[in-house]
Parts: C-alpha cells; sequence; structure tokens
C-alpha cells in the first residue's frame, strides 16, 4: 500500500518565496502553527480591523469588547461622547479590566486592585500608591481607531496604514445606506471549523455559488450568470440601466476596485427581477433605512481585508466579520442592521431579515469545513484557480504582500 511523500518542513518566508501565482497556497498556509502566528503578527496586529457598529454604545459609559489575535480591546463612548478603543490591561500589573463582554460603566475599575479610569482611559484613581506617583502616566493604553458609515474601525499597530482613502471614497458610497440611523436587530455568532483565509477566500468567489447557494443566485444576477450567459446578459442590463438612474440622482456609484497596495473595496450590484431586498421571497423585511430613490436598487457591498463583508440593501444591512481562532477555526460575527425606529412585530420582521443570510452564511461555514477536511490530508497538493476565482487572487496576493513586507522590513534591518 502507498503512503503519502513527507514533505520537508518550510519556513512562512520559504513558502512565500515559492508559490506560484494563480495556485491555491500550500497546505501549511491553512494547518501550520507558525504560519497562524505570522498571520496574527503580519496582519491582524497591522491591519485595520472592523470591531462593530456604533449603535452599541450609544450612550456614555456604554462599552464592548473586541476580542483579537489575543488582544481584547475596550470599544466605549465617553463621557466627552468620542469612541475610544482602549487595550483591556491595567497598567499595575496586567489584569484585564473588564470582564463582562459588553455593558456601561461611568467609570473602568479593575477588579484585581481596584485602580480606577475614566472612560477615555486616564488614570483617575491608584489606591496606596506613593504620594509621587503620577497618575497621568499609567493611563490605558490606547488603540488607534476611526468610524466612518457608523463602523468602528481599530487597529493595534504603533503605525497603521493608510485610512483616508478608504474614509473618502467607501464613507461616499456608505452615506446613502444611513447606517447612523440603524440598529442591531438580530446578532449570531459562530465557531467554523477552518482556518480563516478559507472563510474569507470562500467570500471572494462565486464559482461555488450555482450549486452551494440556490436562494443566493435566485435573488443575485451575477451569482446566477456564472453558470448562464443568459443570466450574466440580463444582469448586465440591469446593472447599467441602475446605475444610470442612480447617477441621475446624485448617488455615488462608482466601484472602488481592489489594488495591490489596498484593503478595501466596494461596490453596488443589482438583485434579479422579483427582488428588492436580499430575502429568500424577495421583498422588503423592514422600513426602508437607505435614501435611496426606491427599493430595487441594489446592494452596496463592501470588503475590507482581512476581516469584513457588509451588504447593505434599502431595508437592512448585514455586517459580517472574522477573527482568527486557531489554525483550523475562526470566529464569524453577524449583525443585522435595521432602521432605528422599525418596531417588532409591526414594520420589522426579524426573522426574515436574517434568513437569507443565514442560510447563506451556514452553507458557507459547511463548504468551508469540507475544505479544511481535505486540506488537512498529506494527499493535498496545490491546484491553479479558476478565471472566477479572481478574487481569491486578489486576496492571497495581498496577504502573502503583507507577510512579505514585514519580511522584508525585518531583512533589511538585520543587514543595516
Amino acid at each position: 500500500m502507498g503512503s503519502a511523500i513527507l514533505q520537508p518542513v518550510r519556513t512562512v518566508d520559504e513558502m512565500i518565496r515559492s508559490r506560484t501565482p494563480g495556485w491555491t497556497l500550500d497546505r501549511e498556509f491553512y494547518t501550520g502553527t507558525s504560519v497562524f502566528d505570522a498571520d496574527l503578527d503580519r496582519v491582524f496586529r497591522r491591519s485595520w480591523l472592523c470591531a462593530g457598529h456604533t449603535s452599541r454604545i450609544r450612550d456614555a459609559g456604554d462599552y464592548f469588547l473586541f476580542e483579537i489575535a489575543g488582544d481584547s480591546i475596550i470599544i466605549i463612548r465617553g463621557r466627552d461622547q468620542r469612541i475610544h478603543a482602549l487595550s483591556n490591561t491595567c497598567r499595575h500589573r496586567g489584569s484585564r479590566v473588564c470582564s463582562a463582554p459588553a455593558g456601561n460603566s461611568k467609570r473602568l475599575v479593575c477588579p484585581y486592585h481596584q485602580w480606577v479610569y475614566d472612560t477615555d482611559g486616564s488614570l483617575l484613581k491608584a489606591r496606596l500608591m506613593p504620594d509621587e506617583f503620577d497618575v497621568s502616566e499609567f493611563g490605558l493604553r490606547p488603540v488607534a481607531s476611526r468610524v466612518v458609515g457608523s463602523l468602528i474601525f481599530v487597529c493595534l499597530a504603533g503605525d497603521p496604514p493608510e485610512f483616508e482613502e478608504f474614509s473618502r471614497r467607501v464613507g461616499a458610497q456608505l452615506e446613502p445606506q444611513r447606517l447612523e440611523k440603524a440598529r442591531i436587530c438580530h446578532s449570531r455568532s459562530y465557531e467554523v471549523r477552518a482556518n480563516w483565509k478559507l472563510v474569507l477566500e470562500n467570500s471572494r468567489e462565486c464559482y461555488h455559488c450555482g450549486v452551494g447557494h440556490p436562494q443566493y443566485c435566485r435573488a443575485v444576477g451575477f451569482a446566477a450568470g456564472i453558470d448562464s450567459p443568459r443570466i450574466a446578459e440580463l444582469d448586465a442590463v440591469t446593472t447599467r440601466d441602475r446605475i444610470a438612474f442612480l447617477a441621475q440622482h446624485g448617488i455615488e456609484t462608482e466601484p472602488v476596485l481592489f489594488r495591490d497596495e489596498t484593503w478595501f473595496h466596494c461596490r453596488r450590484f443589482f438583485l434579479r427581477d422579483g427582488f428588492s431586498s436580499e430575502t429568500l421571497d424577495g421583498s422588503p423585511a423592514a422600513p426602508q433605512l437607505a435614501v435611496l430613490p426606491g427599493e430595487q436598487l441594489g446592494v452596496l457591498a463592501v470588503v475590507t481585508f482581512p476581516n469584513l463583508l457588509l451588504e447593505a440593501c434599502a431595508d437592512y444591512a448585514m455586517l459580517m466579520r472574522y477573527s482568527p481562532v486557531s489554525p483550523r477555526a475562526t470566529r464569524v460575527d453577524v449583525d443585522w442592521l435595521v432602521s432605528q425606529d422599525a418596531i417588532d412585530g409591526t414594520d420589522l420582521d426579524a426573522g426574515r431579515v436574517e434568513a437569507f443570510w443565514r442560510t447563506t452564511a451556514e452553507q458557507d461555514w459547511t463548504l468551508c469545513e469540507e475544505n479544511q477536511l481535505g486540506i488537512d490530508s498529506l494527499a493535498y497538493q496545490s491546484g491553479p484557480y479558476s478565471p472566477d476565482e479572481r478574487g481569491v487572487e486578489q486576496f492571497v496576493r495581498w496577504y502573502l504582500n503583507q507577510l512579505s513586507v514585514t519580511l522584508e522590513n525585518r531583512e533589511s534591518a538585520a543587514n543595516q
């Protein structure tokens, strides 16, 4: 009986250099501990990450914890009404300051030795410390944060990537969706038994949609069009006509495409006839949230590497965030946003709001987990992408560039 030939162990940097463009990544990228550690250090701790929606912290003192890559960040609305992002690590002996995942606190008190912090992170009181102790030097460590379209982004890096182009270009397209007038009507969290890159790669192609997502293909023309030239032709016509209509009403529709040096993408696509929202029957499930001139004017999709997928219809928005847990596990948090004035059971059916993306997402988790099981086998070998997987190749290039840039910087410093 034959057996797989064991390959010599290679470093992350060697695997980066040997990758064939247009082909899937080597097995170790989805299974190896050293790669996972590099992902946390070189990608998640150096990128802008979507932490959530501002409606979670409407009032002064409201906070929630954003957990990523072993770090806990307090996202809190201060008494000054500004949103602050603070490391959830006491400056005394390192205890976590907040243990509840969300809440309201006028002061942040460390449960270990009762050091007291203000909502902006400044240290107010350190009991029994000597008179010469200077509280101004021991506030909670701030974390870089920005808000665009009521989405909160944080970055753990001391020198975060450029943000202004994203804020300007994507912010303009988010504006008509009026997410600042939204609230969360439903949330779900999943632990997907697959590497975070498999989860994200799955979201960057619709090569699998025809069989994997029958409900999605009923609503979304470009998804069904991959297997049907006629649907693709009709989708192109619909897109052209509706883009022109929106332009007449002053709505920004120019796609913001990924470039090798950028981490964000934004475009509006349109639903098939009979669908005015991403619901299973095509009809709205909530009052209109967006200020678009009508209902059947498509979906605004925003993707940011490495952790965000947003799809916003006229009546609701779906906000999905990815967090790596281990080489073979990913946490996915999903929020559904509707008008803050929508009334449950009257003009809002939360079950119908979540059904479309709950169905689609759970189909994806099964596909991702089966993908991981196949890659776990020593029989796995890298294979070529289809032309319909261009989005996956785009992500993989971005991902490897994050690792390579850090590698080059490290090697340059060592040679000086």
